[in-house]
């Protein structure tokens, strides 16, 4: 074996033990056991933790073994249902990745970033304070929409006492978004507001939260399960933006008896932007959900829907059926796409 990635391994061995405890909600720390009867095997699991080109998946029988992909490059992503050989001490090899139903990442003109894998709803948080981007909710959406995977925007610490200008000046902006279909949750991690209209829709699936730092991603983790040991971030004032306090993706049961991970959440690190390079021009009209009406209605079939004469977007647009903060930011994303 590569003697870099033994080392490696070894010294982030703490690390997974850690994760044992967190990931089940069991404070006791049980140690990862494996036995070197079951070097050799192939066996499935999921991979519950991402860690750059370090993994833990939780084999079918419930054990955790940290792991790492064959070859320099990984396409491994937190939530992936993998086959993996067990060579002892503590460690795994990545063998296959089995069909996803679906990918959530996001993507610059150089370079991808898997976020998560096989995820049936896509949480994007945002907060009273710090305040959030409204772009980058949009692009989370618009790449939940792609994948045609659920959506739900959380609005976390609304216990948080602030201006009545603010607030309604919040709301305003999340209008855009539930005029045309998403749903809002205004919740509080803190104190439990919300969330008995939260875990209902988390039930038997797989979700993903998603946000800037600071959002209170982790707080929520740990408000939902006990004992996940998700590290909780002090929020920056000064630079009006929370510090990146989850390094990486890590999926946890909402019930520590469910061992098939029926019902799962996976907390990502903070973003501060969110790419869409991976989506071509057609891929990016059809994720805005209020296009769709208008899609292949122009005159021309290559409209760029910018000056065009009889484009059905332009016309739909200037007839106020499209906002205009949607349609700027349409056409910032695909600019450079012809």
């Amino acid at each position: 074996m590569n003697k870099k990635i033994d080392k490696s391994l070894n010294t982030s061995l703490d690390f997974f033990k850690t994760l044992d405890a967190g990931l089940t909600g069991d404070k006791s720390n049980n140690p990862i056991n494996i036995s070197e009867e079951n070097v050799g095997n192939i066996t499935n699991g999921r991979v519950v933790a991402a860690h750059g080109r370090q993994y833990v998946v939780q084999l079918n029988d419930g054990r955790f073994l940290p792991s790492f992909p064959r070859g320099k490059k990984s396409n491994v992503a937190c939530g992936d249902f993998v086959q993996i050989m067990e060579i002892g001490n503590y460690q795994g090899v990545i063998e296959n990745i089995q069909p996803r139903h679906s990918l959530f990442y996001r993507a610059s003109e150089a370079r991808q970033k898997l976020i998560a894998a096989n995820v049936d709803l896509v949480i994007v948080v945002a907060a009273v304070e710090p305040d959030f981007s409204d772009d980058l909710i949009a692009c989370a959406l618009l790449a939940a929409e792609s994948e045609e995977i659920d959506t739900l925007i959380l609005l976390n610490k609304c216990d948080i006492a602030i201006p009545e200008e603010k607030l309604n000046n919040i709301h305003e902006r999340l209008r855009i978004f539930t005029d045309i279909g998403y749903d809002v949750l205004e919740i509080s991690a803190k104190t439990s507001q919300g969330l008995d209209e939260l875990i209902p829709l988390l039930e038997g699936r797989t979700s993903v939260l998603v946000g800037q730092s600071g959002m209170g991603k982790s707080s929520l983790i740990n408000r939902l399960i006990p004992g996940a040991q998700a590290t909780t971030g002090e929020i920056s004032r000064a630079l009006n933006s929370g510090r990146h306090t989850t390094t990486n993706a890590t999926l946890y049961r909402l019930n520590a008896e469910d061992k098939h991970n029926k019902s799962a959440i996976i907390d990502s690190p903070g973003l501060q932007e969110f790419g869409l390079g991976h989506l071509d021009r057609e891929e990016v009209e059809f994720a805005f959900r209020e296009f769709r009406p208008y899609l292949r209605q122009c005159r021309f079939r290559d409209c760029r829907h910018w000056q065009e004469p009889d484009c059905a977007l332009l016309e739909a647009f200037e007839n106020g059926e499209i906002h205009p903060k949607r349609f700027d930011l349409f056409r910032r994303l695909i600019q450079n796409k012809y």
